[in-house]
């Protein structure tokens, strides 16, 4: 990974793509990746949605100072917009020196250490899976405030989100894009026309919404102190989660890679920034006050379209997309994973791809988490919300420490605006980070500060697990030269049928000695069977010894695992091969009528025994049950 992204350090980003051969492989490939619209669907969802509760959640700190810190939203706002121009720049930045994807892990393992990576990873799974949780609650809740009637069943309404999301995303990126690209572009569409029309009104339309719900804004507060405003503005930058995941799913997208992903930052930036801005102008235009039960969003609506049907379609709108959000989390999570199971840190299942370019282990680890934490919580929101956005603001602060880091070493042109860019982002979000932990450190976040160390250290200990399988493996030396040896195979059966043919037919093309071995119980029954299997292996008389194991206790695998270690004891030279023949049914339900005997024997052998285990399956027809 390091010598193809310092390639594209020295070409501006994009010498990422493919030489012309095997081209058209990757152009089948590339079907199944992200055009710019579609990466702007899948991941983009977590960024976008946040404006339903990020705005909120500055005016409701602020409204502890009363009607007079409420006239501060607008200026938190345009600062919180500030540093996402910052991140928007330092992101399509990453994205052109590191288009393998991991955005703030790969800056922080290659510029600030190994151990620094590791907590910026850890510091994103955490958020990536709590944005899955929070997004499906957020969205559930809006549901349940539609209809109350719904309320008691919102823990299975949340599992049933979470697999419908978890079913698409199993189908490829592409096709999770596909869906979301609809709903996405009406959520934003009414967004926007809120907006717009609510700038042209002198006063709310209606205020029907919050008629009846008490306020929450205090009364006799009469100064607003810098504590409060950095609190509200802590609160706010959970309006920028899901900024990173563009840049963490760069291998994603199609061809050229880097350019389509920076395109599809940019454009999250500059609408995710219009949109907390506009909403609240219109925050401070219609002297808002923040109420119980009614969400800041709704009473915009609500103000600005009136109380008919342009209100509900924005609340339907926000509904579907706070419950879809969770795509951003399985379009970048995935890739994470798998960058980190390449390095060693993560089973390596984890770096598979299915067919259409499905992460599929990450998809569904990411979706068992997701539902522990959503059966945990109750389906309540606000239990989730208080650790929602600390490991983002941590990766975001290594990210531009890392950056800093990048253009001093690089020095390439223009790298002194660079870095004066990402250093004043790092400042930023470093403060972010410290205020957000300790404002909610006592609401919960205590235990994301004890989970990340926990992450790290289960990081290193699958690390020292991949490092003492490449000693005893010897990778990366030249081993010894193949010789052969005498081999045995062993034989298990029981019964005279076509299967026993066939599975002597295949061990005499493997082995230079066959050997056929049965288990005997030791009871009547036992015996009479073994005396009949005796007589007929007689008559066929296949060439092949028949061994009788006696089996005190009808155990399976222990006589043949004895056995198998005799050989090996008298014959160390011996190369032994233990091969199973098996049924393999036409359906799966039928599965559940085997016996599972060679599953058995399989394990006491692979347990207990150095032998080559070989099951040869022998599969029905359909006409055959």
């Amino acid at each position: 990974m390091s010598m193809l992204a310092n390639t594209d350090d020295r070409t501006g980003g994009h010498a990422e793509e493919p030489p012309d051969t095997g081209a058209a492989e990757t152009a089948a490939e590339d079907r199944h990746r992200l055009t710019a619209t579609q990466g702007l669907a899948a991941l983009s969802l977590d960024a976008m949605a946040s404006v339903a509760y990020g705005p909120e959640s500055i005016v409701l700190v602020l409204a502890a100072a009363g009607a007079h810190g409420l006239g501060f939203t607008l200026p938190v706002t345009l600062a919180i917009a500030a540093l996402l121009a910052v991140l928007t720049a330092s992101y399509r930045q990453v994205i052109a020196a590191f288009p393998d994807g991991g955005g703030s892990y790969a800056v922080a393992k290659r510029h600030l250490g190994r151990r620094t990576s590791l907590v910026t990873a850890a510091s994103l799974i955490l958020d990536y899976v709590l944005n899955v949780a929070v997004s499906v609650t957020a969205g559930v809740a809006a549901l349940t405030s539609a209809f109350p009637s719904l309320y008691p069943q919102r823990v299975w309404l949340c599992l049933a989100v979470l697999v419908l999301v978890t079913g698409v995303n199993l189908r490829g990126i592409v096709e999770s894009a596909k869906a979301l690209i609809v709903p996405t572009v009406v959520f934003i569409g009414s967004i926007f026309a809120l907006i717009v029309v609510g700038l042209f009104r002198d006063g709310p339309v209606s205020t029907a919404a919050a008629h009846g719900h008490a306020s929450v804004v205090a009364s006799n507060a009469t100064s607003v102190g810098a504590l409060l405003l950095l609190k509200a503005f802590a609160s706010g930058c959970s309006a920028l989660t899901g900024v990173e995941a563009v840049a963490n799913a760069v291998p994603s997208f199609r061809a050229p890679r880097a350019r389509r992903a920076q395109h599809t930052e940019v454009a999250l930036g500059a609408l995710l920034g219009l949109m907390l801005i506009g909403l609240s102008v219109l925050i401070g235009r219609f002297h808002l006050q923040p109420v119980d039960g009614v969400t800041v969003l709704a009473q915009l609506a609500d103000a600005s379209l009136g109380h008919n049907w342009a209100f509900y379609v924005v609340q339907f709108a926000t509904m579907i997309l706070l419950a879809l959000a969770a795509n951003t989390s399985f379009g970048g999570l995935p890739v994470l994973m798998s960058l980190l199971a390449r390095d060693n840190y993560l089973p390596h299942v984890f770096a598979l791809k299915a067919d259409r370019q499905v992460h599929r282990h990450g998809v569904l680890a990411l979706a068992l988490v997701s539902a522990v934490l959503l059966v945990y919580s109750g389906g309540d929101v606000n239990t989730l919300v208080p650790l929602f956005s600390i490991g983002v603001f941590v990766g975001f602060t290594v990210c531009q420490v890392g950056m800093v880091r990048h253009w001093r070493q690089e020095r390439s042109a223009g790298w002194r605006g660079k870095t004066l860019l990402n250093g004043f982002g790092a400042v930023l979000t470093g403060v972010a980070a410290v205020v957000v932990t300790a404002t909610k450190f006592s609401e919960g976040a205590w235990l994301i500060v004890l989970a990340l160390p926990v992450l790290v250290a289960a990081f290193e200990i699958v690390h020292r697990a991949y490092t003492r399988i490449g000693e005893h493996l010897e990778l990366g030396r030249v081993p010894e030269t193949p010789r052969r040896c005498h081999s045995v195979v062993v034989v298990p059966v029981s019964t005279l049928s076509r299967l026993t043919s066939k599975a002597l037919t295949a061990a005499v093309s493997l082995g230079d000695e066959v050997v056929a071995v049965t288990v005997t119980p030791s009871d009547g029954e036992g015996r009479r069977q073994a005396e009949s299997l005796r007589r007929d292996w007689e008559l066929w008389n296949p060439g092949v010894d028949l061994v009788e194991l006696p089996s005190p206790t009808r155990a399976l695998g222990r006589p043949i695992v004895d056995y198998v270690r005799d050989l090996s004891d008298r014959h160390p030279d011996n190369r032994v091969t233990v091969l199973i023949p098996e049924v393999e049914p036409a359906h799966f339900w039928q599965r559940l009528l085997q016996n599972q005997r060679g599953a058995v024997m399989a394990h006491a052998v692979r347990r207990d025994t150095d032998a080559v285990i070989c099951r040869l399956r022998f599969r029905l027809g359909a006409r055959a049950v």
